[in-house]
């Protein structure tokens, strides 16, 4: 699964560097700037992803995300099943972070791995 290549993309509104695209997605980061964030992972791509730039395994993720609704009443993020998906959820959605096989127009590229 690591073979695949992960896009790290974000809707214009939003800034953020490679460094926190991690916390994001572990809900440790929720604002950029007085924008709240909207991570959203994309199915066919999680594994990857989650290997590449999170370091953890699908499981260990889900678990933290279990947790983390409980400790802190936050929602783990909504799963796309495909790169049309992200692409069209993170251009229609202010604050929104995404990732998918390769960058697109209409959306800023964060992070190529």
């Amino acid at each position: 699964a690591h073979a695949q290549s992960v896009v790290v993309i974000c809707h214009p509104s939003v800034t953020l560097n490679a460094a926190e695209i991690k916390d994001v997605f572990l809900g440790e980061k929720q604002l950029a700037g007085a924008t709240k964030l909207v991570p959203v992972d994309n199915n066919s791509l999680q594994e990857a992803f989650l290997g590449k730039i999170v370091h953890m395994d699908p499981a260990k993720y889900s678990g933290h995300w279990t947790k983390k609704s409980f400790r802190d009443g936050l929602t783990a993020p909504a799963v796309k099943g495909s790169d049309a998906e992200v692409i069209e959820f993170v251009k229609r959605t202010p604050g929104a972070v995404g990732y998918v096989k390769t960058a697109s127009t209409g959306v800023v590229t964060v992070t190529q791995q």
